[in-house]
């Protein structure tokens, strides 16, 4: 178990932890710091935006029993130790996953300022906190992806976003991915043509500097920022938590077929041990589906589509999880834009659930895709694909067993439930790698790359009539359970 806390000189400093009443076990921590020099544009190496922020210590708790209580502090016989903190130390053996996720939460601060926050975010925590202490002595995680304080160059902004996550911080793992907030900024050394639109300003000028050392995920995938700051790190890792294999990748680094993350999303996925960890969530930033009208991102969900959602189909990835739009979506076991029957007997098809939960705390939200054909008074259909779909602030529990991955969105207003969707266990069968090289080529007209993949005339008749079966009720028949589907 990873500790991370700040000081103002640097000085030597030490975490001590024990089991109750035993904190005999004690190890040093090793300091980082970053300076305004590694800042690579405005406002983050400006004096309106720049904040020295102090010397960030690293220590590792080790030998740690599985599935214990834990106590901790950190400090020196020197300078004084802080209050006592507790932890549940996770069991990778354990037949029950537990996590909280989210993405674009941000921050609030308790004073009037010229820099917009996010107030809902404390809504978020107080919920969070709430199910922690509603768990007792059950280990459970954190997965914020992408967006995660919203600083953008203003380095006091990261201080206020760790006062306000402490509670939870403190006692259960804190992961996160990437996002376009914490990292995009004009000469970012991965900006492929077709990406124009995509990577701009949103860093603040910080290029990934303050979340590569404040945070310390698991793995040493790193990307040289081209600048002379510190590489951009925690891009891509992995990591099991009961029957759970979670991946995380980043979506503002390359990806494509051939780069070093891609080789790694492969290689990751084709590992994985079933037996023990029945069922696969990967979750990234930038969404590979979306209904929103977010027209910039649609050269990237090209590319993730062509390169990486075979991977998914491949290899029967469970769950998909996006933050960037700000908005609860929810789809159907997806497979190319298409809704696929998994229980058919017709196809050994594969699909993935995929679900947007950028709703923790921005509350800047991008208006739902309208028909072309009323720009007058625009109405928003919801397409077939998408199940569920709403505007409310909260963010998403997973609780996982060998039989049954579920994941409920919780609402802010009330704290309670607004959706669930369940997922058996080894339900999404298996798919020979000639199948889904032909789905990854899907593309254009589904009927003209059908008929050019089908080799055999015999199957066509027969394979357009199971895609034109694709609809909603077919999506939800065996593949997940809608317990409670309506928007409030």
């Amino acid at each position: 178990m990873r500790v991370m806390f700040l000081t103002g000189g640097g000085d030597e400093e030490f975490v001590r932890y024990g089991l109750e009443g035993k904190m005999d076990n004690i190890v040093g921590t090793k300091v980082t710091k970053y300076e305004r020099k590694d800042m690579c544009d405005f406002p983050a190496n400006s004096s309106l935006g720049w904040r020295d922020p102090g010397f960030i210590h690293d220590g590792v708790m080790t030998n740690l029993e599985k599935g214990k209580k834990y106590y901790y502090r950190v400090g020196s016989d020197a300078r004084g130790w802080t209050e006592t903190f507790s932890f549940i130390s996770r069991d990778n053996e354990a037949n029950e996953t537990i996590a909280y996720l989210f993405g674009d939460m941000g921050t609030s601060v308790p004073y009037s300022t010229f820099y917009r926050t996010q107030e809902e975010s404390k809504s978020t925590v107080k919920w969070i906190l709430r199910d922690l202490e509603g768990l007792g002595d059950k280990p459970a995680f954190i997965s914020h992806i992408g967006d995660i304080s919203y600083a953008r160059g203003f380095s006091w902004i990261w201080d206020e976003f760790f006062s306000l996550i402490e509670p939870i911080a403190s006692r259960v793992p804190y992961h996160v991915c990437i996002g376009n907030h914490e990292y995009d900024w004009p000469l970012q050394p991965w900006r492929p043509s077709w990406s124009w639109g995509l990577y701009g300003t949103d860093g603040g000028g910080e290029c990934g500097v303050p979340y590569s050392l404040k945070f310390k995920m698991p793995g040493n995938s790193s990307f040289p920022t081209g600048t002379g700051a510190p590489d951009t790190q925690n891009l891509y890792y992995s990591f099991d938590a009961g029957v759970v294999h979670f991946l995380y990748i980043s979506t503002e680094t390359d990806f494509l077929r051939g780069s070093d993350q891609y080789n790694f999303i492969k290689a990751d996925l084709e590992s994985v041990n079933r037996d023990r960890t029945p069922f696969v969530v990967v979750q990234g930033h930038r969404p590979m589906y979306t209904t929103s009208d977010e027209e910039r991102d649609t050269p990237l969900r090209e590319r993730m589509l062509e390169n990486l959602e075979p991977l998914l189909v491949e290899n029967n990835v469970t769950l998909a999880l996006w933050g960037h739009v700000h908005r609860y979506e929810r789809f159907c076991p997806l497979r190319n834009y298409s809704c696929v029957d998994i229980a058919s007997d017709s196809l050994p098809m594969a699909a993935t659930v995929h679900v947007v939960i950028g709703m923790a705390g921005q509350d800047w939200q991008a208006s739902w895709k309208p028909r072309s054909d009323h720009t007058d008074v625009p109405i928003y259909p919801q397409p077939k694909q998408s199940m569920y779909r709403g505007g409310e602030f909260g963010y998403t529990k997973l609780v996982a067993t060998r039989e049954k991955l579920t994941l409920t969105y919780f609402g802010n207003h009330d704290g309670d439930m607004h959706d669930i969707v369940e997922i058996q266990s080894g339900q999404i069968p298996k798919i020979s790698a000639g199948e889904v090289r032909a789905v990854s080529e899907l593309k254009f007209s589904w009927y003209m790359q059908g008929a050019g993949i089908l080799i055999l005339g015999a199957f066509i008749g027969y394979v357009l009539g199971f895609l034109i079966r694709c609809k909603r009720d077919a999506a939800q028949r065996n593949t997940w359970t809608p317990v409670k589907s309506e928007e409030t």
